[in-house]
């Protein structure tokens, strides 16, 4: 309750009543109260109070950067820095009560906050938009999200590799069109789907920097007229660079398209690899068993064994494409800077997100538990599986290869017509076909013998996968570096070069420590985007 005296004026009256009254944050402009109905297609605090701690950390960020332009003091940074604190621990405690009203994540953390420090609470918008506020929000939010499905997509590239190495010895058909096609290792095929895994790795690096570029300071289209210090508060807030221009800062929402894009990507590759696993683990084929782990059973047909995991992986992927598609068309009529359509935006953001935790761990249960039968794999070959080789035979012996291509289907078709398999032909059976067999064609008819002679760099000699294993080793080695995580927590070049980001200096102490930083390491990540 505020008290007024009796010698106020009518206008300081009505402005101290208004005050007392709870309202949005935009409400000055309106007369009417909104329709219910409206109230609840309006709000995202339903979904978007998922990124409470970011848009308390951002909140702290922009707090700091205040006070450096002297808009706020010291002490009004500090008290809203404090109070932003315990409404931190609130969400992180599960206490934070939300009361009708509240309709974003940026609504409610400032009405609480009021209510913990009262009117200085009301300093911590100035010149800031929800606009930048939640474009802030979720990159800060996307960008931890992103280092851990990496590394989910990470340990699957990592149990193919172990499992690669372990199994090298074991050979299996090939496939195009789903027809048996050449001699392949079982490893061979493995480390194929490790390769898509890898640009999906590729990808998600490529992915972060551009997710990681702070929109906060553009306001709610125009900049920010109290000279916030954009590149002081990127570096407090652990992004690595600005976006260029204000209009464009509150307006794109690139990083989600190419998030969904990624993960739509990666999970074409794990639904294509499902596919061949579903194939291969029928009772037709049985070369793999998946383990009871990830199997589930028919509730009428008491001998079903289904491979249900990678049939929901195969099923996801289409969700996550129709996501993707769903996004673009919202996006695509939008005129320039915000639109409350990109609202749209979020609750695809976080399914694909949760989906893709899902898929990835699960897709590397799956690959670590399942068994493979050699056997079976053995049982699959088939000598017509070796008729390029016998082709190449003839290609060693000087005949051009369009001339041994043709020989040998000729010997597939005698085969055929015979009714016996093709190892079964004789040399006296060849030599009508072309003078150039000899007794030694029998050194053909050995499938350990056609995946050898597949040497090259990539392809299923022992000597190779196995290269395709360290390489695949050392990549991850290598790359294990490439995302810092402590930078994302904030204030990375601000740490390094010994200057704090919760005190009162000035920003020009600030930008003279973070050039002298950049000076002694220019090559420093968060120097890069600033030359």
């Amino acid at each position: 309750v505020v008290a007024v005296s009796s010698s106020s004026s009518s206008s300081s009256l009505r402005v101290v009543a208004m005050a007392a009254e709870k309202k949005k944050l935009w409400g000055g402009r309106f007369s009417e109260d909104i329709d219910p109905l409206m109230e609840k297609f309006n709000e995202s605090l339903s979904f978007d109070r998922r990124m409470a701690q970011e848009d308390v950390r951002g909140s702290m960020g922009y707090a700091r950067a205040l006070a450096k332009t002297g808009i706020i003091t010291d002490a009004e940074r500090d008290a809203l820095v404090d109070g932003l604190d315990l409404v931190a621990k609130e969400w992180a405690a599960d206490a934070f009560e939300v009361v009708s009203g509240d309709e974003d994540i940026h609504t409610a953390n400032e009405r609480r906050l009021g209510e913990l420090i009262g009117p200085v609470a009301g300093k911590l918008h100035t010149g800031r938009s929800r606009n930048d506020q939640v474009a802030t929000d979720t990159r800060m939010w996307l960008r931890a999200q992103l280092l851990v499905l990496r590394g989910y997509l990470r340990q699957l590239i990592a149990v193919a590799i172990e499992r690669a190495e372990s199994e090298v010895d074991v050979v299996m058909p090939g496939f195009t069109h789903l027809q048996s096609a050449q001699t392949v290792r079982w490893s061979h095929w493995l480390l194929s789907h490790a390769a898509a895994w890898q640009r999906d790795d590729m990808r998600i690096a490529d992915l972060l920097p551009r997710v990681n570029t702070l929109p906060l300071g553009s306001g709610a289209l125009a900049g920010n007229p109290f000279g916030v210090d954009r590149r002081a508060l990127a570096v407090d807030l652990g992004f690595e660079r600005v976006c260029p221009n204000s209009m464009d800062a509150v307006s794109d929402r690139d990083y989600v398209a190419e998030t969904m894009f990624w993960a739509s990507t990666t999970m074409i590759h794990l639904s294509r690899w499902s596919e061949d696993l579903i194939i291969y683990s029928s009772g037709q084929f049985g070369m793999v068993k998946l383990s009871d782990a990830y199997s589930t059973g028919s509730s009428l047909m008491p001998q079903k064994k289904n491979p249900d995991a990678l049939e929901l992986l195969r099923g996801k992927s289409g969700r996550l494409l129709g996501t993707l598609t769903g996004f673009m068309a919202v996006m695509k009529g939008t005129p320039t800077t915000y639109n409350k359509d990109f609202q749209e935006a979020w609750e695809g953001l976080f399914d694909t997100v949760d989906t893709m935790s899902d898929c990835l761990q699960i897709a590397t249960g799956c690959l670590a538990t399942l068994k493979i039968d050699p056997a079976a794999m053995e049982r699959g070959l088939s000598a017509d599986m070796l008729a390029t080789d016998l082709a190449e035979y003839l290609v060693r012996k000087g005949v051009p290869f369009r001339e041994t291509h043709h020989i040998s289907g000729a010997a597939v078709k005698l085969a055929e017509d015979r009714g016996c398999a093709l190892s079964d032909l004789t040399v006296g059976d060849l030599k009508p076909l072309c003078d150039a067999f000899e007794e030694d064609v029998v050194g053909v008819w050995s499938y350990e013998k056609s995946a050898e002679s597949r040497d090259t760099e990539g392809g299923s000699s022992r000597r190779s996968v196995l290269e395709q294993c360290e390489k695949l080793r050392r990549y991850l080695r290598d790359t294990e570096g490439d995302v810092d995580e402590a930078r994302y927590d904030g204030g990375a070049a601000s740490a390094a070069a010994g200057v704090s980001t919760s005190g009162g200096e000035d920003a020009g102490a600030l930008d003279a420590a973070f050039d002298e930083f950049c000076e002694d390491d220019p090559s420093a990540d968060e120097c890069k985007v600033f030359d």
